[in-house]
């Protein structure tokens, strides 16, 4: 009798930690802290991730992007009021030959909320399209700490926020170009400003990295639970403890 419940009880606290080591991520969980994988639109070939940890009224941000148009300003915004989701990429608009432009996808994605611009740069929606003050490579990391007002960094920090990079060389000719002109600016070709890359910010599954991404061999970096982690580690042991332990009595 003694022999089985002493298993019993080992089996339950080595059970104990399992669960808590699997608990699911959520933004308080992390402080604020989300991340979205930034996949093409339009087939523009880019790709890449933003990274968000929003402190009160600041939202630190970090993208790392790549096969955007090099040498032509990409603009990149939070949208924010939309259904926080992505257009599909084959998803048609009223652009060059179809291609999706801004406006098309509103309702999905929302509106502009925050530009991303480099600093000094102004970072309200109305600074939306400042061409000069945007990243102007294919490939590019970026990171700024911007205040937003309490609402918008309470709706960013649920998960209601959407990034959006901007400008697509539909005709391959190395330039924004092209007889059809912006949704948003008719002074600009429709290239400049149709959606290239898009991600749905949410609750981050690993910490915002400094000083580059975080990449991974066989350690901890990144897990959402550490602690739980840890007590999980500590339960499976002592319930080897307890198995030992009925075993040796059994034995005696």
């Amino acid at each position: 009798m003694r022999k089985t419940r002493l298993a019993a009880i080992a089996a339950s606290v080595a059970l104990v930690g399992l669960p808590l080591a699997a608990g699911p991520a959520s933004a308080d969980d992390h402080g604020g802290e989300l991340t979205a994988e930034l996949s093409q639109l339009n087939d523009s070939g880019a790709s890449g991730t933003a990274w968000a940890k929003v402190d009160g009224t600041n939202v630190e941000i970090s993208l790392e992007t790549q096969g955007l148009l090099d040498g032509a300003p990409h603009a990149q915004h939070i949208h924010i009021g939309g259904q926080n989701v992505c257009p599909a990429n084959d998803q048609e608009g009223n652009g060059f030959e179809g291609a999706l432009q801004v406006s098309d996808a509103a309702d999905q994605y929302g509106a502009v909320a925050v530009s991303l611009t480099k600093e000094p740069g102004m970072t309200g929606a109305e600074h939306g399209l400042d061409v000069a003050d945007f990243p102007a490579e294919g490939s590019y990391s970026y990171s700024r700490t911007i205040e937003v007002s309490e609402e918008m960094a309470q709706q960013i920090a649920a998960g209601d926020g959407v990034v959006v990079v901007h400008g697509v060389d539909h005709d391959g000719s190395g330039k924004y170009d092209g007889d059809t002109k912006s949704d948003l600016d008719p002074e600009l070709p429709s290239e400049a400003t149709d959606p290239a890359a898009c991600g749905e910010l949410n609750a981050a599954q690993m910490s915002m990295p400094h000083g580059g991404v975080e990449t991974g061999g066989a350690n901890t970096a990144g897990i959402e639970y550490p602690t739980a982690l840890a007590f999980g580690t500590l339960a499976l042991g002592l319930g080897g403890l307890g198995l030992f332990a009925a075993r040796r009595r059994a034995t005696n």
